[in-house]
Formats: structure tokens, sequence, C-alpha cells
């Protein structure tokens, strides 16, 4: 990184295995050219532009946000969409919603406060930006998907070459 450039981060949670893996299968399968290039995720903060000399001080927020943070469990079940607002297709949480907003809440204060777009609405998109008829299809073959897991930390990820890395990984109450 250069001084004075800008780096373009997001904080999630990934789906862990086996489940995180289902997901990206399904992805691939309903034909999401991102399927391949964004891990199955919750998302914490999206993308956001951070100046090169302050990301030292995002990643010590972060840090700090972790280390506050306790585990706690997501049990995601059925599908949602946001049609006619974004062409996305989801998977819903069923249980782990108060934790997601505790945790994002944090993360998106500090140095990385910033307004959303829309209201914080945790979920798993299955398929994005894709024919109506992909989008049914996507909402009714995975309507009565399942999986319960605990999340103990969120992931920093950095958008390089137009591929979302992971630059570092905090687990919850670890100093």
């Amino acid at each position: 990184m250069t001084a004075g450039s800008t780096s373009l981060i997001g904080v999630v949670f990934t789906i862990p295995r086996p489940w995180g893996d289902e997901l990206a299968a399904w992805r691939r399968a309903f034909g999401d050219p991102l399927a391949d290039a964004v891990p199955p995720h919750v998302t914490l903060l999206p993308p956001t532009p951070v100046p090169g000399e302050e990301l030292p001080a995002a990643e010590e927020h972060l840090r700090k946000v972790a280390e506050r943070s306790t585990p706690f469990d997501v049990h995601l079940r059925g599908t949602g969409t946001f049609r006619p607002i974004t062409p996305v297709v989801f998977v819903h949480l069923a249980a782990g919603i108060g934790g997601c907003e505790r945790v994002e809440q944090l993360v998106r204060s500090g140095p990385l406060s910033r307004e959303l777009e829309f209201p914080y609405h945790p979920h798993v998109t299955v398929a994005h930006e894709l024919p109506d008829d992909v989008l049914d299809r996507a909402y009714a073959e995975l309507a009565s998907y399942e999986a319960r897991f605990l999340v103990e930390g969120f992931s920093l990820y950095e958008h390089l070459d137009g591929v979302w890395q992971p630059l570092r990984d905090f687990a919850f109450g670890v100093g």
C-alpha cells in the first residue's frame, strides 16, 4: 500500500464448514459469478473505503471489538429476498440476529463509523443479480435449508484485484 492510497475493506463472519461449502456450491449451481469470489458470510461492515494510513487504527479497533465480544449461536433456516429493491435471495437467520447486531454496532463505530444505505439485516446471500427465474429457483430450492453453528469471531477482508481477500481473523474474547 502506498502513501495516500485507500483500501476498500469489509468485516464479516464466514459460514464455517461444512455449511459454508454447501452454500457456496448452491450459489455456484445457480450460476452466480460471485460464488467463488465471495465466501458465504454474514456482513458486519459493508464495503468501506479506509485511507491507508488509517488502516492500522481500524485493525486495532476491530481487535478491541473482538476482545469485548463473546461467541453466539446462529441458526440459519429458510430463504428470503430483498426484491424488488435489490435482486438478492438469501438464507435467513432464525437465531443469532441479536449477536450479529451487537457486534455490527461495535464494528461500525469509532474509526469505522459510517451510515448504512439500508437498515442492517443479517443474512447469507445465495443468489445476487441473476435473472428472476433463477432467483425464484434459489428461493424455492433453499426454502428448507437449515444449519446451526457457533460464531467465535470475525474476519477483515480487503478488495484487491477484483476479489475479496482475507487480511486478518479476530477471535472473540482474545486480548
